[in-house]
């Protein structure tokens, strides 16, 4: 079993309230669930309005596969949020 961890740190330089970013990270999240079949959630920066960190897990056999999700997420993200990626850091175990 290779498992694919990723972290990313998003700007929301947009937002003007926490309702405002978790209006955005939930429907963000969603969507990724969704569509790439991996665990997301929301992993830090909690309090504040203009920035968020999601924590991404991909679980299979292949560790091309797991690499080739991950890689696909974060371009995902990338092209599909108002949100600006800031960092991601990613771990294959």
């Amino acid at each position: 079993m290779i498992v694919g961890l990723c972290t990313v740190e998003l700007r929301l330089e947009w937002s003007n309230s926490l309702k405002d970013k978790r209006r955005e990270i939930k429907s963000l999240t969603n969507r990724v669930r969704t569509r790439f079949n991996v665990s997301v959630a929301e992993i830090g920066f909690h309090d504040e309005w203009k920035r968020a960190a999601l924590g991404i897990a991909a679980i299979s056999s292949d560790r091309r596969h797991v690499d080739s999700i991950i890689t696909e997420v974060l371009s995902f993200i990338e092209h599909n949020t108002e949100a600006e990626m800031i960092s991601w850091k990613t771990e294959i175990i």
